[in-house]
């Protein structure tokens, strides 16, 4: 169309305009437009250095991995977040977050798939709290986008159309079933329930012992994987790990799990396995130790292969009997 729009013309446009701009802005800090308005999630992967796995799902939402030291609190102020909401079981940098002037929020969940409870929580906060929000577990690419993806949902911010595209694109893997499982059945909570949910929005969730365990087991294991793509050399950015330590680290978590009473209550085949797991580190630790002894020769011993394979294999196992498992499904 090529006519004369017009003063009346222009100054409608430029109302609408404004409007439009108005509503973004009140989506992205959390005001009124941004309830009942589901819309296309936007699945934009963010170029940032240190948040890994950053994935934005909504003008609001951000999913990824734990910030990496204070660089990454520094980078989720140049973001504009305000709000960092952790599924993670480890317990939140919440000094370092308030030094940025960010607040943390803990509501961890596992890799079984997400409770409605959770869920409903995980809706009221991104509705409610001040945004934009950032949403991380440890390494950003399946509990996180998970949550993302169901708290979206949930308050009503995306379409439950795109909630497991969300996964996929995150490079969620599909071995993690209940949380596909729960991405794709979560609904619009209406406004009135989560205006009646009592939320407390902890800075730190108390967990149980074993939860607290098997956080340090991940990060230990996390660490040798290091060590073993670097050929078990120096970690550049982390200088203060040593290879023979974290396996140590590794080891300890495995003995001090079974001795837990929570360990007795569980199958036999899951206690089998973290026996396995034990033994398994035991010996990693004790080649790596002989290693450094030897003044750490460059030809490293080939038992540093054979082990790490025995201790990844051991936890693929126990995880896809026992923590990948969706809600819902029994547990072997």
């Amino acid at each position: 169309m090529t006519g004369d729009i017009g003063c009346g013309g222009i100054m409608r446009i430029s109302i609408l305009l404004l409007a439009l701009a108005a509503g973004a802005a009140l989506a992205a800090s959390g005001g009124p437009a941004a309830k009942n308005q589901p819309q296309a999630a936007i699945l934009e992967i963010l170029p940032t250095k240190h948040l890994p796995n950053s994935l934005r799902v909504h003008p609001k939402v951000i999913s990824g991995g734990q910030p990496e030291g204070e660089a990454g609190f520094a980078e989720l102020k140049d973001l504009g977040i305000k709000t960092i909401v952790t599924v993670d079981g480890a317990k939140p940098d919440v000094a370092m977050a308030k030094k940025y002037g960010l607040r943390y929020v803990h509501l961890p969940h596992g890799y079984d798939g997400i409770s409605d409870e959770r869920v409903a929580e995980l809706a009221k906060a991104v509705r409610d709290l001040p945004g934009p929000i950032y949403i991380h577990c440890h390494h950003g690419k399946h509990r996180s986008p998970a949550a993302a993806s169901a708290a979206c949902v949930g308050a009503g911010l995306i379409d439950p159309k795109d909630a497991r595209q969300v996964l996929v694109v995150a490079g969620t893997s599909e071995s993690y079933r209940g949380l596909y499982q729960t991405a794709q059945n979560t609904r619009r909570i209406d406004d009135k329930l989560l205006d009646a949910l009592k939320a407390e929005f902890p800075a730190v969730a108390k967990l149980p012992p074993m939860a607290q365990a098997m956080v340090g087991v991940e990060h230990a294991h996390d660490h040798l994987k290091l060590f073993a793509v670097n050929k078990w050399r120096p970690i550049k950015d982390q200088p203060a790990l040593e290879p023979d330590h974290e396996a140590l680290l590794l080891r300890e978590h495995f003995t001090e799990l079974l001795r837990t009473k929570e360990i007795t209550a569980k199958p036999v085949r899951f206690q089998e396995l973290m026996k396995e797991g034990e033994a398994a580190t035991q010996d990693l630790e004790t080649a790596l130790m002989d290693w450094s002894a030897a003044g750490r020769p460059a030809k490293t011993p080939d038992s540093f292969v054979t082990g790490m394979d025995r201790i990844t294999k051991n936890c693929t196992a126990c995880h896809k009997q026992f923590r990948d498992v969706p809600l819902g499904e029994k547990k072997k």
